[in-house]
Parts: structure tokens; C-alpha cells; sequence
């Protein structure tokens, strides 16, 4: 069920804290075991096949795990060590591939002749965030992160439901010693807390990204059936969709911390203000978060490494800081990076438009590398280069994120070329008829001439609202603190420490306290947002 329905809100959520609740002033085993139970009623509401498919994937994780943790006490059984690792990851990729990735194969090879029948596998919700924290602790579990655990803990770590379908991908590490030390009992303060996030979350995905969603919808749709989408509202459709993912995004994010404090439990911080980000290595520092920990620490840490062993062997250089060859920057930086963000766009969906925004992002990392590396200390003093560079990495940063979510979002990738070429202006420009007439017969012979064109299935009403949206978000998104900020002395996520009070402008906001102000602004954004609840609306992240 969806965090925004309300089955969940008034059904789900109330049920599950009462029992949680009760039975930790009993005994907090019980409330644990509890916890458990409710996370699998919340994995197979809306399929409880999905429970016969993910529970076995679970149990034989737990079994390579265990016999890793056996192996890791025996100084001798390195080799047979990495060997169980290697098949627990062959395991989990081939079961990702094969619920996520066979019929995008079988359609691949059909392009060249073949007539492989598609099997129209319906895909576990969560499934592809599933696999990497499994992945995740194998891992750990090898290195000896991970000294022990039992089949009950394991399964909390697992199936805890606030993260379970789309993130943050957590550490066991960092979960269960707050599951150990969790009194399982009322606090009024995790309480405060948690229904702040939540309703902030709420208010974020009901009302913010369910509400732009129908107004850049159409536009892909019709750059799908028709192309030649004109150069404004293919940058409305790129910008409308950023906004649309950002706060979509951004919004479950605040309701999985939120969920996750009722129980006392702080996840990772995932979503820190992307869109402020000066620089596309900022953007990834801030946009999913978790998914780029995990990518630099299991993907493109490794593969780093393992290229610079061979470098070294063969005697070449490796990347120095000072003076580094180009050969070494294309071997050690580039290729891991694309590699990297290849993998990351093939995780994101099975579509080619993943795999080239990916791609697109790879390409971006690497140029912003290279500026790094090999232009930055060429300006005479920081403070000069931060004047210029600051505004403008920016914009060019917000141009690029923008653009990149055109392939991430248009169902076909001649559909995302057709955009991107609107975006560019090779698509000509165009107004809506009704808006062109009330400027007048000079200013509209004034842009005929200069190739603005009129366009009658685009009103005047249709372009207004859409401006409207995208302006506000655009304000909140760049100017507004985020939640982080507004609740940093409660520490709303794990490591988010206590920072100066948030501003807007040079407007000081008060720091977020359970206090009666707070308690109108929180109460005031949870009924416009459950007011907004019924309409279409499906968490982005979830179809990952």
C-alpha cells in the first residue's frame, strides 16, 4: 500500500503502532516480532505472491551469510570465503535480472531476428533496493563488518517497512544497534518528530508532486505521438518533471524517516536540496545519497582499485593529484565513473532511456572531474573562482540534472530526443494563438518574424498554470530550507546534527520545536495534504 493512501494513513499505521506499542511495554521482543509480521502484511498487501517470491531470496541470503560469518572465523578459508560471497552475488544480480531484466532482453534480441516470446513478468515491489542492501550486507558480513547476527535480527534488518520498497538502502551496522537499544515504548518526542516528517512528506508527494504531475503528463504524451514538441514546453517538461521526481522523491523520503522514528529507529539521510547543488559530484552528494554510498563503496571503489593494480603491475602511473597523465585520469577515473553510472541507470529501470540517462551522468561526473583536475588551479586566488564559477556550475548543473530526466522520464528514447531537441530551440517556438493576439498586431508580426509560432492546442489558461507551478516549486526548492534543516536539533536523520537556525533570504526561520506554532503549521499542511488524498498518485521510486 502507498505511504499517501488511506488504508495506510488511518488503517495500516494506527494498528501497527498500537500493537508495537502494547506489546514493548510487555516485552520488546514481542514488539520486534511484531514488527516483522506487520512489515510482511505490508509487503504482500497488494500481492502476497510477492511474499512467496522475496521470502526465499531471504532465506538463502541468510544461509550465505551465516556460513560467511563460520568461514570469517577460520583464517584458512579466506578463498572458500570470497568464493561464497561471489555466488551469493551472482544469486541476488540473477534474481534481479531475471524479474527485472528478461523481457527487456528478449526484446533486445528481437530486434535483430529473433521471436523470443516475452514473458511479462510482473516485477516485486522494491526488488531492485531489495538486492543491493542483501548485496550490502554479504559484503560486510565477508569483510567482517558484520560480527554477528541471528535469523530474527536479519529479518528485521530486511523487512522493516518503512525502507523496504524504496529506501534509504541502509547498513545492518547502522540499523540494529538502534533496533538493540529501542525501548519499543511511547516516547512523546519520536513521536513529535515522526509525524512532523510524515506530514511534511505528505504534503510534499499530495500536494506539490501529484499536483504538477498532470501538467507535464500531456506533454510527454503528446512528444510521443506526434514529436516536434517546440522549445517552451519541452523546458516546462523537463523542469516540470524535475520538480515533479525532486519532491516525489524528497516527500517519501520525510515519510520513510518519519515512519522509521515512530519506532525509534533514525534511517540515513537520502535527499539533501539536489537542486541547490553547484556542481553535478554536489548533486550526487545530496540526490539519493544512499544509492551513491553504495555505488562508490561496493562498485566504483573496487573497480578502481582493481585498475590501479594492473596500472601498477604494468608500470604505469597511477592518479596522482599533481600533474596526473591523461592516460591515468581515462583509466582510473573515467571508465569507473561511466562504468558506475551505466550500472546506476540499468538499476534505475530496464529501458534504454535509463541506461542512456546513466550514461548522460557519467559523462557529466567525468567533465566535472576534469574541470577539477585540470582547470581549477589555474585561476589566481578561491575567492575568484567561487564569485564566477559558483553561479555558474549552477546553472549549468540545473541544465544538465533537467535535460538527463527527459530519458528518465519519456516512454521511448525518440520521445527524449524529441524534447531535448525542443529544448535546444531545433523544434522552433511556439505560443498559445490566444496569448499572441493580446499582445498586440506589432509585437506578434515582431516574433512571426523572428520564427515564434502559433500553437492552438496549448491555452492560454494551460500555459499560465503550468508557469505558476513551476515557479512556485522552483522557490521552494532553491530558497526554502528542507527538512533537514527545519528539524536538525532533533536529529531527523541519522548523523544530521544541530545547525544554525534555517533561512529564506535573510529571513530567519524559528527552529522547529513540538511546540503550539509548530503544531498549527504541521496540523495546517496534513489537512490540505489528506485532503488531496484519492486522486492518481503512485510514488516514482516504487516501480524501482
Amino acid at each position: 500500500m502507498l505511504f499517501n493512501s488511506q488504508e495506510f494513513l488511518f488503517v495500516f499505521l494506527p494498528a501497527t503502532l498500537l500493537g508495537f506499542y502494547l506489546l514493548g511495554a510487555v516485552h520488546r521482543q514481542w514488539a520486534i516480532l511484531w514488527l516483522i509480521l506487520i512489515s510482511l502484511v505490508f509487503y504482500g498487501w497488494w500481492r502476497p505472491l510477492n511474499i512467496l517470491i522475496i521470502g526465499p531470496s531471504i532465506i538463502i541470503n541468510y544461509a550465505l551469510a551465516s556460513i560467511l560469518l563460520r568461514l570469517n572465523q577460520n583464517e584458512g578459508s579466506r578463498s572458500l570465503s570470497r568464493a561464497v560471497l561471489l555466488l551469493g552475488i551472482a544469486f541476488n544480480v540473477l534474481f534481479l535480472g531475471f524479474f527485472k531484466y528478461a523481457d527487456f532482453l528478449y526484446g533486445t534480441i528481437n530486434v535483430f531476428g529473433a521471436k523470443l516470446i516475452l514473458m511479462h513478468i510482473i516485477l516485486p515491489l522494491g526488488i531492485s533496493f531489495i538486492t543491493f542492501q542483501k548485496i550490502a550486507f554479504l559484503i560486510d558480513v565477508q569483510a567482517g563488518r558484520v560480527k554477528a547476527f541471528s535469523f530474527r535480527e536479519y529479518c528485521t534488518f530486511v523487512l522493516f517497512f518503512p525502507q523496504l520498497i524504496a529506501g534509504p538502502i541502509v547498513h545492518y551496522r547502522e540499523m540494529m544497534p538502534q533496533f538493540a537499544a529501542a525501548s519499543c515504548r511511547f516516547d512523546k518526542e519520536n513521536f513529535a518528530v515522526a509525524l512532523t516528517l510524515l506530514f511534511f512528506g505528505l504534503f510534499k508527494k499530495g500536494v506539490l508532486a501529484d499536483n504538477i504531475a498532470p501538467l507535464v503528463t500531456p506533454i510527454y504524451e503528446h512528444s510521443a505521438a506526434a514529436g516536434k514538441t517546440s522549445f517552451l514546453l519541452a523546458w516546462m517538461a523537463a523542469v516540470g518533471f524535475t520538480l515533479q521526481i525532486y519532491f516525489d522523491f524528497s516527500g517519501y523520503t520525510d515519510m520513510a524517516l518519519g515512519l522509521a522514528r515512530f519506532f525509534g529507529i533514525k534511517l540515513p539521510p537520502n535527499f539533501n536540496s539536489p537542486l541547490k547543488a553547484s556542481s553535478i559530484i554536489d548533486f550526487w552528494l545530496r540526490w539519493h545519497m544512499t544509492l551513491t554510498r553504495f555505488l562508490t563503496a561496493y562498485i566504483y571503489n573496487p573497480l578502481v582499485l582493481w585498475l590501479t593494480r594492473r596500472r601498477a603491475i604494468k608500470g604505469r602511473p597511477g592518479f596522482g593529484v599533481r600533474n596526473p597523465t591523461l592516460g591515468a585520469f581515462v583509466s582510473l577515473l573515467m571508465v569507473p565513473l561511466i562504468t558506475t553510472m551505466f550500472i546506476s541507470g540499468l538499476w534505475h529501470g530496464a529501458g534504454y532511456g535509463f541506461i542512456i540517462w546513466g550514461l548522460l551522468h557519467g559523462a557529466f561526473l567525468t567533465i566535472n572531474h576534469g574541470w577539477r583536475v585540470f582547470a581549477t588551479h589555474r585561476w589566481r586566488d578561491r575567492a575568484s573562482y567561487e564569485r564566477i564559477m559558483k553561479p555558474a556550475g549552477w546553472a549549468l548543473t540545473f541544465v544538465s540534472v533537467t535535460t538527463a530526466m527527459v530519458f528518465f522520464r519519456a516512454s521511448t528514447v525518440a520521445s527524449a530526443v524529441d524534447l531535448v531537441k525542443g529544448v535546444i530551440g531545433l523544434n522552433g517556438v511556439a505560443l498559445p494563438q490566444t496569448l499572441l493576439d493580446s499582445l498586440g498586431p506589432s509585437l506578434t508580426s515582431t516574433f512571426h518574424r523572428i520564427g515564434v509560432i502559433s500553437n492552438n492546442s496549448w491555452s492560454v489558461h494551460d500555459f499560465r498554470i503550468a508557469a505558476t507551478w513551476i515557479s512556485v516549486l522552483m522557490f521552494i526548492a532553491l530558497v526554502c530550507p528542507n527538512t533537514l534543516q527545519i528539524l536538525a536539533p532533533y536529529e531527523p536523520a541519522l548523523g544530521v546534527k544541530p545547525q544554525t537556525a534555517p533561512v529564506i533570504g535573510k529571513f530567519r526561520l524559528p527552529a522547529w520545536a513540538p511546540s503550539l506554532p509548530w503544531a498549527i503549521v504541521v496540523s495546517t499542511l496534513a489537512a490540505i495534504a489528506i485532503v488531496s488524498i484519492g486522486g492518481p498518485s503512485e510514488f516514482l521510486y516504487w516501480q524501482f
